[in-house]
C-alpha cells in the first residue's frame, strides 16, 4: 500500500533579551509582529511551520528545544529580532540537531534618521533603535555556533516583501523540501551493473547516509511476472495513452508497440507495489527469452515514469537515478544524459543518451522510432527522441570521491535550437558561458561518471543549498 508522504516541518522562532520588555513599552509586541510576519511568508502548501515565537531567556531557549526536537522538524529559521544573548539560543540548535538559517531581517531598509531624531525622548529612541538591532547579535551568535561546532547559514536583508532576502528564503524552503523529499524516497534498483562501467559502481549505503531513504532490491522476474498477467483492457488503455503522449513515427511496427505497452502496464504496476519514487535497471537477459523480452520494451514504459515523477536511469546507474531525482523534486524535470561530441564551429556540446526520456522538459512532442539494435545491449524495439526545452538548464552529476565522499557537481548553461543527430535517441545542444572545451575540461577535472540529469531552468543556487542541507561537498564549474 502506497504510503502517504511525510510532510515537511519548518522551525521558526524570534529572539530577545527579557529585561527589555519593561524598559521599552511596545517593544516586545513589535518583535513579536515580525515573528508572525515571517511565519505568514515561510507557510505554504505542503509545508507545516512549528512557531514557538519569541525567546527571551536561556529557561525557554531549553523549552524551545525540546520542542523542536518532538516535532520532528527538518530545518529551523532563526528570526533575530533584535539584541538577544547568544545562551538564548545555542540550547534551542543543540537540542533540536537539524539545519539552522540566521534570518537577519530587519524591519526596511534604513532607520528614518530625521524621525528618529525628532522623537525627543531618549528612552523611546532607543526601544525604536532596538527594533533594528538584527545585526547586532549575529557574530556573537555565529561566535557561539563555530565554537560548539555547530553549521549555519544566514540570509541577511529586510522584511520589505522587495527585499532579495525573502528569494534566498523561498530557495531554502525548496531546497529542504527536496532534502525531506530524498530521505523519505524509495529508490528501486532492478537488474544489475552495465558490465565494466567503472565510474558508475557505487556504494549505495553511502548513498542512503548522504540522501537518506530506502534502496528497494527487485528482480526482474517480479517485472517479468506482472507483464504476464497484463490484460488486454489495460494494453489497449496503454497504446491509447502512447497516442496521446508520444509523436509516434509511421516506421513503428503495431506487434512492437504491443509490447511496449505490455511492459509498461507491468512497470507502472512495479512502481505501485514497491511504492518506487525512482528507479536504476539494467539487465540482458541473456539465456532467458521472457527476460530479454522484457529488457528490450522498457523505454516508453520509462519515459512515462520518469514524466511523472518516478525518474528512470539506465544501466543501472544510482548516481544519476538521485542527481535525477533530484532534479525533478526541484520541478526542473532531470533527464537521463551524457555529452558525446562537441560542435567546434559552433562552440556547442551535443549531449543524449539512449533508454528514457523526461517527458515534461521536451521540446515538442517526444518521437518514437524503431531501432534494430540497441546499440551495446541486447535486443532491439522501440525508443524516444526528444530535445530538452530551449532555454536555460542546469547539469547535475552526484560524484564519487575515493574516500567514498559524496558531492554535487554542477553546470548552468543554454539549451539551444538546431539541428539533431535523429538516431532515436535524447538529443539535445548545449552553449556554456565558459565555452564547449573548457566546459568539458572542467566537468571532467572533477572526477563524475559519465552520466548526468539535465533540468529546466538555471537552479544552481537552490542546488547549493541542498548540498549544505545534506552537509555535502558541492562545485560548480559554470
Amino acid at each position: 500500500m502506497k504510503s502517504e508522504p511525510h510532510q515537511l516541518r519548518i522551525g521558526l522562532f524570534g529572539i530577545g533579551l527579557e529585561a527589555y520588555w519593561t524598559q521599552f513599552e511596545g517593544l516586545k509586541d513589535r518583535l513579536e509582529g515580525y515573528i508572525q510576519q515571517v511565519a505568514g511568508r515561510i507557510d505554504r502548501k505542503n509545508v507545516e511551520v512549528v512557531n514557538l515565537g519569541l525567546i527571551d531567556s536561556t529557561e525557554k531557549a531549553f523549552e524551545a528545544g525540546h520542542a523542536f526536537r518532538r516535532a520532528d522538524v527538518d530545518m529551523i529559521f532563526l528570526h533575530v529580532t533584535t539584541y538577544a544573548l547568544s545562551s538564548t539560543v545555542l540550547p534551542v540548535v543543540q537540542r533540536a540537531k537539524v539545519p539552522i538559517i540566521i534570518l537577519n531581517l530587519q524591519p526596511t531598509a534604513a532607520i528614518d534618521y530625521q524621525s528618529f531624531n525628532r522623537l525627543g525622548n531618549r528612552t523611546k529612541m532607543t526601544g525604536e533603535w532596538l527594533a533594528y538591532c538584527a545585526a547586532c547579535p549575529v557574530p556573537e551568535i555565529a561566535n557561539a555556533f563555530n565554537r560548539a561546532r555547530i553549521g549555519f547559514h544566514q540570509v541577511t536583508g529586510t522584511l520589505e516583501e522587495s527585499s532579495k532576502a525573502w528569494t534566498e528564503i523561498d530557495e531554502w524552503i525548496e531546497a529542504a523540501k527536496v532534502a525531506h523529499a530524498m530521505s523519505h524516497n524509495r529508490l528501486g534498483l532492478m537488474g544489475h551493473y552495465y558490465n565494466g562501467m567503472l565510474d558508475i559502481y557505487t556504494d549505495t549505503t553511502r548513498q542512503i547516509s548522504y540522501f537518506g531513504g530506502h534502496i528497494e532490491i527487485i528482480e526482474v522476474e517480479e517485472l517479468a511476472a506482472l507483464r504476464r498477467d497484463a490484460s488486454r483492457a489495460e494494453i489497449d488503455a496503454k497504446l491509447e495513452e502512447f497516442k496521446r503522449t508520444f509523436d509516434i513515427q509511421p516506421d513503428c511496427p503495431q506487434e512492437e508497440l504491443e509490447r511496449a505497452a505490455t511492459t509498461s502496464v507491468a512497470l507502472d504496476k512495479l512502481a505501485a507495489v514497491k511504492n518506487l519514487g525512482s528507479l536504476a535497471y539494467y539487465h540482458m537477459g541473456t539465456g532467458n527469452t521472457e527476460n530479454e523480452d522484457v529488457m528490450s520494451s522498457v523505454i516508453l514504459g520509462t519515459s512515462l515514469l520518469t514524466g511523472r515523477g518516478i525518474p528512470v536511469a539506465g544501466e543501472y546507474e544510482v548516481k544519476n537515478a538521485q542527481a535525477m531525482k533530484i532534479m525533478d523534486t526541484f520541478g526542473a524535470g532531470g533527464s537521463f544524459t551524457e555529452y558525446y561530441a562537441i560542435d567546434f564551429n559552433e562552440d556547442i556540446v551535443l549531449m543524449g543518451h539512449d533508454g528514457p526520456g523526461h517527458l515534461r522538459i521536451g521540446e515538442g512532442k517526444t518521437k518514437v522510432r524503431p531501432l534494430d539494435v540497441y546499440h551495446g545491449k541486447v535486443g532491439k524495439g522501440l525508443s524516444v527522441e526528444m530535445s530538452v526545452k530551449h532555454g536555460p538548464v542546469t547539469l547535475l552529476s552526484v560524484v564519487e570521491y575515493a574516500d567514498g565522499s559524496l558531492k554535487l557537481l554542477i553546470a548552468e548553461g543554454e539549451s539551444v535550437a538546431g539541428p539533431i543527430l535523429e538516431i532515436g535517441n535524447t538529443n539535445s545542444r548545449y552553449r556554456f558561458e565558459i565555452g564547449a572545451s573548457a566546459f568539458i575540461e572542467k566537468w571532467n577535472a572533477q572526477g563524475p561518471a559519465h552520466h548526468c540529469a539535465v533540468g529546466v531552468g538555471h537552479i544552481a543556487s537552490k542546488l547549493r543549498k541542498l548540498a549544505h542541507l545534506l552537509d555535502m561537498e558541492v562545485v560548480q564549474v559554470c
